[in-house]
């Protein structure tokens, strides 16, 4: 299936590719399932990070080609993967313990709701059949030092992903640094959403119309303010 899009807005890999400019050379970096995963495609050239998967590797490489991999080397979304030189692998214990004792600098999740104050749902719709999925979730958003959220900006039918309050069980309150949609980057503040940038093509009134909860605008920037 082809990656376009209709509507204004970016492209999945171009979200990731946004994410990618914002992590610092030399990071320790986990890297949730799905569009968080194709960050590692975009890293500026000359840049340098480490990823660390909580089965047990950190150092982890790219997906190998088809029939190239090693059956038993996968990351915890069960997808193979490679390792670069000087990598490490551990028990999943000890990769908790780097987890719990702050030592991943930047982890990167999807998400099915974030409030305005940095709540992360990402794991339940909390329906009858939803299948208790949460993985490491809850210990990454607990222990990792940043936590920035990749997500659409709104479900397939259209509801706001950002809202003033999660209704769906919680992977962690109050955790989530910053967010990128398809929309926008915004940061979490004591104030609420504070919006960082929009998407090419996306006006203010846009985005906040598909927002469940107040956006703060881009400060001005006073040098640009006419007769100052």
């Amino acid at each position: 299936m082809s990656d376009t899009r209709t509507t204004p807005g970016l492209t999945r890999d171009e979200m990731a590719q946004r994410v990618a400019l914002d992590i610092p050379d030399g990071s320790y970096v986990n890297l949730g399932i799905g569009i968080p995963e194709r960050i590692t495609k975009y890293v500026p050239e000359g840049r340098e990070l480490i990823y660390h998967t909580e089965n047990g590797l950190l150092g982890m490489g790219p997906t190998p080609e088809p029939g190239m991999g090693e059956p038993e080397l996968i990351n915890a979304g069960k997808r193979q993967v490679s390792a670069i030189p000087g990598a490490a692998y551990f028990h999943h214990a000890d990769s908790f313990a780097m987890i719990r004792g702050g030592h991943i600098d930047l982890c990167v999740l999807g998400a099915l709701q974030v409030s305005e104050r940095g709540d992360l749902a990402n794991w339940s719709t909390g329906g009858v059949d939803a299948i208790p999925a949460v993985g490491g979730a809850m210990d990454l958003v607990a222990g990792v030092k940043s936590i920035y959220v990749i997500t659409q900006h709104c479900t397939k039918n259209g509801e706001p992903k950002l809202v003033e309050s999660c209704s769906y069980p919680l992977t962690g309150p109050a955790v989530v640094d910053r967010i990128y949609t398809d929309l926008a980057v915004i940061d979490i503040t004591a104030q609420g959403f504070q919006l960082v940038e929009l998407s090419p093509g996306v006006s203010f009134a846009f985005a906040q119309e598909r927002t469940g909860a107040t956006l703060i605008p881009i400060p001005q920037d006073p040098t640009t303010v006419k007769g100052e």
